[in-house]
């Protein structure tokens, strides 16, 4: 098996390689491939040296399996050409997440619409993926109707020369700005580019690929975006209304007994979810589980998701490992 890793060199690419080291795919040889700037330097993977690729001499070998995580025009770009190749395309970037003929795929959610078929699918927003784990069985036993989302999201999110402002900024160093407004000890609503109606790209991204994962079109759903000076991951605060009226400690029940999620709720004991603790976590954390006292059938959580890993890398190998353990190869 050969399985291409396109955007090797960067934050979720690098990301992408350490889950493959450490999670059993079978024997496979890695293609990476990064943008032409990066072509011919030398990756250290599983105590082997790879040289970085470039798309065309990745595709001659015709991987089994491409994951992308290049950005959207590289996938818009390059994704097809792989697919065509016979690959089957594991896309990180928001390129193909909204068409109808692509699956918009969590694993522990709805990995069962993956067929052979299929030879390109979309890995959700880092956001939208944590969120939907954690909501997800409880959307199965009450039926959700509506969603306040509050993201606060770090700047690994935003890529490595946010990372390197925030450090600038804490030195006292100038350097280059991937932000309009300083993030060392600030934060801002402000995720993605603004649309013409005041909300941004990033907050209709939580929008669309809620009701598209959880197969509910007409889901009430409305978010703000906060970019916040962490590194660890993305939390989000989150309000939602059920048609039924929900138990909160069936809720906690319900969410420690779904696969990829651990509980965090002990308030007397100051336990709950942060970043700084989920930082190369693989697991969603829940907590601050409890009745909203001002609207029926409502319940306020709190949720954490290191965006690196299961909000991108982890999430992309998972679709891989089910794909090979369910023989949707080729």
């Amino acid at each position: 098996m050969k399985i291409a890793v396109v955007g090797a060199t960067g934050l979720v690419g690098r990301e992408m390689l350490k889950v493959l080291e450490e999670r059993d795919l079978g024997s496979f040889l890695l293609l990476p491939v990064a943008s032409p700037r990066s072509v011919g330097t030398i990756l250290s993977f599983k105590g082997r040296e790879y040289r970085v690729l470039t798309h065309e001499q990745a595709i001659a070998e015709k991987p089994d399996i491409a994951v992308f995580s290049a950005g959207a025009a590289a996938s818009r770009e390059w994704a097809p050409a792989y697919a065509a190749a016979g690959a089957t395309v594991i896309d990180n970037s928001s390129a193909w997440r909204m068409n109808d003929e692509v699956p918009l795929v969590v694993p522990e959610i709805n990995g069962n619409l993956l067929t052979r078929n299929h030879k390109i699918i979309s890995n959700p927003n880092c956001s939208t993926i944590g969120i939907v784990a954690a909501l997800a069985p409880l959307h199965r036993k009450y039926r959700m109707k509506r969603l306040v989302i509050s993201t606060y999201q770090s700047v690994t999110g935003t890529g490595i020369r946010a990372v390197r402002q925030l450090e600038n900024e804490r030195k006292g160093i100038p350097g280059e700005k991937a932000y309009p407004h300083p993030i060392d000890l600030n934060l801002f609503p402000h995720g993605g580019d603004f649309l013409p109606d005041g909300y941004t790209t990033e907050e209709v991204k939580l929008v669309n690929e809620t009701r598209k994962i959880l197969s509910a079109p007409s889901l009430r759903v409305t978010g703000t975006v906060v970019r916040v000076p962490v590194m660890g991951g993305h939390s989000a605060s989150v309000n939602v209304e059920f048609e039924t009226d929900p138990d909160p400690q069936q809720a906690r029940e319900l969410l420690a007994r779904a696969p990829g999620i651990i509980v965090q709720d002990d308030p007397a004991n100051n336990l709950y979810p942060m970043p700084l603790y989920a930082r190369g976590k693989d697991e969603v954390f829940v907590g601050r589980i409890r009745r909203d006292e001002s609207n029926p059938n409502t319940l306020n959580l709190f949720i954490v998701t290191d965006n690196l890993r299961k909000g991108a890398a982890t999430n992309a190998i998972q679709i891989a490992q089910y794909l090979i353990a369910h023989g949707l190869l080729k």
